[in-house]
């Protein structure tokens, strides 16, 4: 053996060495919150083939149009800001254009996510209680009381603002203009993948003025920094209306994401929210109770100990803005509630931490010390009880079945199947009905920018116009195929009006001009206007 083989040897002898001894530094919390990732990484990649529901079906349907190189709001009318398109579009030039791979795209979305959120608890409170917040964060993001294994524009709202706040407590530290500038880009990102994302800019900014209250008469500090942090939120907005402009969509664009949505959030009665969300919120509780009372035990905490006091209005302004996005409209639909969920993760991570703390001043034996620790992980052990039959049994349709109860989304698929073997290339489809995952799961473009029907039967100022204009869309493109959604839930329709003159136009468009080629029954019972069941009738324009 030469000399330099022996230098070798002993270099990888003393890496492999230092490898090991590194890994026995690593915090024991560092352990449980990998293996907490990974356990419901496991989960979300089981489920992975969950049909698509309608939010998704909006999303992906939009991306792919993307790819494909048209632009949002040219064929695809929608209330929401495009970033969640683009965040889709993405993912499916990586993991493919199916539910499995939109759903795999998510899993790392989420772990981004959850790591994002770790370490902004490691900044403020240390590392366990960034670890236990990483870990409360997976498991109720992941549960079927706020729909988290779909794709809502939620998560990817949390995932932007998450990283903007992180790069905002950096650059309080180091009055750094470019971090600021950073931090502010994230932020607008976050309200570009959907309007209530703006509440998580305003908390940065009230949290900046308050960090650096100060510092408030010294304009010129003030101006570079807080000017780079605004002129980050405003400039993927600004780029994205100019984007839009080029392609000649703004004016739709600025209908349905300002004007409807004005009208669209100022529908619903009050007493019919606080309804909604008392049902929204005991659904989550019965779920996921266990780790939101060690939440309201970390929130109670905040004002118990100087080390978590000195940041207590970090975490309460987080709460109190993740909740009025949460509010936005006063629909409290479940999958908003995951704009909540990083701050009610961040109070179970202090209600840990502060565990852990006070029994070691109290000179507890380490195997004591680890008690709060324990009881946390009883706590994520009854909640993933409580879900077991969801995570661990049930297939991906059943799964569907069981959160969406009678929403056709599984019907949709199986429709979108006899369309994707029988449609010739390049065909247009109308849909009567709000399931836009048909025509990405197709691969046929609409006929019709309606690919929700739901603002047709609205009490809003805009219904009689958006009936009129889907009517002419539909009759000038004179659709190869059409089908009807007779489900109750894709329409919520209403009696009186002009929406029974709608139905009745609709009817008198399919018989003479259409055969019907398919059906496929609804499962759920939910409420239906033909026949003797819910259904989806796929009808093919006859022959001339």
């Amino acid at each position: 053996m030469t000399v330099a083989t022996e230098k070798k040897k002993a270099r990888k002898t003393t890496s492999t060495s230092d490898t090991a001894s590194r890994l026995r530094r690593v915090h024991w919390s560092t352990w449980a919150l990998l293996i907490v990732i990974l356990f419901f990484a496991g989960i979300r990649y089981r489920l992975s083939d969950v049909p698509l529901e309608r939010d998704e079906g909006e999303y992906a349907y939009s991306g792919q149009l993307m790819l494909d190189g048209t632009p949002p709001y040219q064929i695809s009318y929608t209330m929401k800001l495009p970033g969640t398109y683009g965040a889709y579009a993405a993912i499916m030039a990586v993991f493919g254009q199916t539910a499995s791979g939109i759903h795999t795209g998510l899993l790392l979305v989420n772990a981004g996510t959850t790591l994002l959120l770790v370490w902004i608890g490691r900044e403020l409170f240390g590392r366990v209680a960034g670890a236990f917040s990483g870990m409360a964060y997976a498991a109720l993001s992941a549960s079927p009381a706020v729909f988290g294994l779909a794709g809502h524009a939620t998560h990817f709202v949390v995932t932007a603002a998450l990283a903007g706040v992180l790069l905002l407590l950096y650059a309080l530290e180091t009055d750094r203009v470019a971090l600021y500038f950073c931090s502010g880009t994230c932020l607008g990102l976050a309200f570009l993948m959907k309007q209530p994302g703006i509440v998580f800019a305003f908390f940065a900014l009230l949290y900046f003025v308050y960090r650096k209250w100060h510092r408030l008469r010294d304009w010129r500090y003030i101006g570079a920094s807080a000017g780079a942090m605004m002129a980050g939120i405003a400039w993927p907005f600004g780029l994205t209306c100019l984007i839009l402009y080029r392609a000649g969509v703004f004016s739709k664009f600025w209908f349905w994401t300002v004007s409807y949505a004005r009208a669209y959030g100022t529908t619903l009665p009050f007493t019919m929210a606080v309804q909604v969300f008392r049902h929204t919120a005991l659904d989550i509780l019965r779920l996921n109770g266990a780790i939101w009372i060690v939440a309201v035990v970390g929130f109670v905490v905040l004002f118990l100990r100087p080390q978590y006091r000195v940041h207590s209005l970090f975490v309460l302004g987080l709460s109190a803005f993740s909740f009025l996005g949460v509010s936005f409209g006063l629909y409290f639909r479940n999958h908003y509630f995951i704009l909540l969920l990083p701050a009610v993760a961040l109070a179970a991570g202090i209600a840990v931490d502060w565990g852990i703390e006070l029994l070691k001043e109290r000179n507890s034996s380490q195997a004591i010390a680890a008690i709060p620790a324990i009881v946390f992980g009883m706590a994520l052990i009854v909640t993933t009880a409580v879900q077991s039959r969801f995570f661990f049994a049930m297939t991906p349709v059943v799964a569907s079945q069981k959160m969406y109860r009678a929403n056709p989304f599984v019907e949709a698929k199986d429709i979108s199947e006899y369309l994707k073997q029988t449609a010739p290339r390049g065909a247009k489809l109308a849909i009567f009905g709000s399931e836009p995952e048909i025509y990405f799961y197709s691969h046929l473009h609409s006929a019709t920018g309606y690919i929700y029907t739901y603002s047709l039967m609205e009490d809003q100022p805009y219904a009689s116009q958006m009936q009129e204009e889907m009517i002419r869309e539909v009759s000038d493109a004179k659709p190869d195929y059409v089908i009807f959604v007779d489900d109750e839930l894709s329409w919520l329709w209403q009696p009186g009006g002009s929406r029974e003159l709608f139905f009745k136009w609709m009817q008198l468009y399919i018989n003479p001009q259409y055969v019907k080629a398919a059906q496929v029954d609804i499962g759920g019972s939910p409420g239906h206007l033909l026949g003797d069941t819910a259904r989806i009738y796929l009808f093919q324009r006859k022959s001339q």
